[in-house]
């Protein structure tokens, strides 16, 4: 096996289903001899048991050192991340009227949440007077409350938050991320590291000996 390389590309953050945690399973893995590749994937770097963390930090230096073990005298090469965060999940194939009622909640939750804050930034601003002393200059006659203003500044302001959250129920209007789904992804990084960082100040890294 001598001058053979194995090139490693481990994520970061990897869900599993089963306790038994494969190479392949974390990382893509290629090599020019199928059949060391094919024994690189098969190798088991952890294994989950019941009652203990569903979460584990392992360090790429651990798993270089299995597969030396595993396939004596070829070269790793890794182009991935130093450490990898592994998470056992449970996944309920059979969704029951608890997923119906969390869809429920949420949306209410956001819907009348959102609708508060926008009622409490104008009533901050004090948007009814701007308005009815905007209608009196352009008019030259009062305001009753309930003008073309107020019509049309709702459905600019209903435009303005679907064009920017990117989305018209299920669709989306162009194929960028919404700024939802990019604070989503910094907030994963951000968690990930901080529970990596954890992991390691904390001496819970699966490493070498």
């Amino acid at each position: 096996m001598s001058n053979v390389t194995v090139y490693l590309m481990a994520e970061r953050n990897t869900e599993v289903q089963s306790e038994d945690v494969f190479l392949k399973d974390v990382a893509s893995v290629r090599c020019a001899d199928s059949q060391i590749e094919a024994k690189v994937k098969s190798i088991k770097i952890h294994k989950f048991h019941s009652g203990q963390d569903k979460k584990c930090v392992i360090s790429v230096l651990k798993i270089i050192s299995l597969i030396e073990e595993r396939c004596p005298g070829v070269t790793v090469d890794s182009l991935g991340e130093p450490e990898l965060l592994v998470e056992i999940v449970n996944v309920n194939k059979h969704k029951g009227w608890q997923q119906g009622l969390k869809i429920a909640l949420v949306s209410l939750v956001s819907f009348f949440g959102t609708a508060f804050t926008i009622m409490a930034y104008h009533n901050d601003i004090g948007i009814r007077d701007v308005f009815a002393e905007l209608y009196l200059i352009v008019m030259g006659t009062e305001s009753d409350g309930f003008t073309v203003l107020e019509v049309f500044y709702s459905i600019g302001l209903a435009l303005g938050i679907i064009v920017f959250f990117n989305h018209i129920g299920g669709r989306r209007i162009t194929k960028d991320p919404t700024p939802i789904e990019v604070a989503m992804r910094n907030y994963e990084e951000d968690v990930d590291k901080a529970l990596i960082a954890t992991a390691d100040r904390e001496g819970k890294t699966i490493d070498v000996s």
